[in-house]
């Protein structure tokens, strides 16, 4: 950074002009090539015939765009372009189609770690990166922690390239059959000798890969093995902490009667039938939803909407967990609002994260009969006043009911648009009288400045300040 140590700058023209030094970790020139598989990522291009292909890259490996373009530019040849996308729509793992379609590419290449999700425009050419390890320390470490008669071998995309000698190594020094499962796929999508097994080895740091394979697995014994730090150990006290969190997640969702649903992801497959689906899932339990659409979240955006209780997050396997301690309200996944919106307070465990799989489950459960409201009998409609006991706050609480019919009329007939406005006051200030938003402005105790429409004479117009707000171009103030 430049040599000026003060805080605030009087010109807008050095808080553009300075300068910022990144120290960062570069490949070397020598396994660039080798790491990035150039000459597979080339070949692929050409055999696609590809004329515009966007380039994804997560944040840890953009400072190697600029090499990697070059070399993939010299290799394709002329009549052909390329484009660095440096910023992902959502989560970096997914691939994002959203910002490939703005400069209209026909191909994707996505660097870096994968969630595999299945996407629904683009053909894809994943290129993982080629991480070091030590297959020998590896089986020796697993052998010391490991007690079962079968497993499954799981790993980080990185570790790819290895896999199959991974699994030889601790073939031979466990002595008991470890099956491969496939790279491109769900991680929790389960194989068929997966399915027979009664344990899982997992090759990689912690991330939430790992996470999502300990909550979607809870009945196995999950062994993990850390190249980096070359250790193992075994996940199975981590795996009921985890279950008991988004259990207590659930309850807060029990609670709630105004849920936003919030739009992860553009490019997984079968996430707009999902969404559909949500919505009419919390419709025939009387709930209230908002479909929102706010990017990478964070605490400052989901505060905007105050009215809201509960977020359900429509993302990708490995962004659908979200640890919501630092948002001011819970964040669920599709299945956990199934979960909460049943009548029966019990839960296996068991858990659910791929949209197929969700919907496929759904609709074999004969979901078009609407399901009873959680914490209420068959009579509950006729009752729509009776309390509900909340385990999180461990009162009686009066739930709120949305969509109810207007007493005398039809329940099938559908409401005019007359009948959804309300008139709040008498200056014509109206609201719909089945608005969450609107119950919740009304029952806030603070509701922003007095309103004195006509009581003040219009101030002077005046010319405001100019320039960036690190240093406007005039710092002075009339008294």
């Amino acid at each position: 950074m430049s040599a000026e140590n003060t805080t605030f700058f009087t010109s807008g023209a050095d808080a553009i002009s300075r300068t910022i030094d990144v120290q960062q970790e570069s490949t070397p020139a020598e396994d660039l090539d080798n790491f990035y598989e150039i000459e597979r990522t080339i070949a692929e291009i050409l055999a696609g015939d590809y004329k515009r292909v966007a380039l994804q890259f997560p944040d840890e490996l953009l400072h190697d765009s600029v090499p990697i373009y070059r070399r993939l530019k010299a290799g394709i040849g002329l009549g052909r372009e390329l484009y660095v996308l440096a910023d992902t729509s959502y989560g970096s793992c997914c691939v994002d189609e959203v910002a490939a379609q703005h400069v209209d590419a026909d191909a994707m290449v996505h660097y870096g770690y994968a969630c595999m999700s299945q996407t629904s425009r683009l053909p894809v050419i994943y290129v993982f990166g080629k991480k070091p390890i030590d297959v020998e320390d590896c089986a020796q470490r697993v052998s010391q922690v490991f007690d079962g008669t079968s497993a499954c071998l799981r790993y980080d995309v990185a570790y790819a390239h290895q896999a199959e000698s991974i699994a030889a190594a601790l073939h031979q020094a466990l002595h008991v059959p470890i099956s491969l499962a496939p790279s491109q796929k769900s991680s929790e999508t389960p194989s068929d000798s997966e399915s027979e097994v009664s344990s899982i080895i997992y090759i990689g740091g912690e991330n939430l890969g790992l996470t999502n394979l300990l909550i979607t697995h809870s009945t196995c014994n999950v062994y993990s093995y850390d190249p980096l730090t070359t250790s193992a150990r075994i996940e199975s006290t981590r795996t009921n902490r985890l279950l008991m969190r988004r259990y207590a997640t659930v309850q807060k969702a029990r609670d709630a009667d105004v849920f936003g649903i919030l739009v992860g992801t553009l490019g997984v497959a079968s996430y707009l039938p999902l969404i559909t689906h949500l919505r009419a899932l919390l419709a025939r339990a009387h709930k209230k939803s908002y479909t929102l659409s706010v990017g990478k979240l964070n605490p400052a955006k989901l505060a905007n909407f105050a009215e809201i209780e509960c977020f359900v997050l429509v993302a990708c396997p490995e962004n659908s967990l979200v640890e919501a301690r630092d948002f001011l309200r819970p964040i669920i996944t599709p299945f956990e609002l199934e979960v909460a919106l049943r009548a029966d307070r019990s839960w296996t465990g068991r858990y659910v994260l791929d949209f197929e799989k969700l919907l496929a489950e759904s609709k074999s459960d004969g979901e078009d009969a609407p399901p009873p409201p959680p914490d209420s009998d068959s009579d509950s409609d006729n009752d729509p006043d009776r309390p509900v006991f909340s385990l999180i706050t461990g009162t009686y609480r009066q739930a709120k009911r949305f969509g109810l019919p207007s007493k005398g009329k039809d329940t099938a007939a559908s409401p005019s648009p007359s009948d959804e406005v309300i008139l709040r006051n008498q200056d014509t200030a109206v609201a719909l009288k089945d608005s969450a938003g609107a119950q919740f402005f009304q029952e806030r105790t603070f509701r922003g400045l007095e309103a004195r429409v006509g009581e003040d004479a219009p101030s002077v117009l005046e010319q405001g300040r100019s320039g960036v707000a690190r240093g406007y171009g005039d710092d002075h103030r009339e008294e």
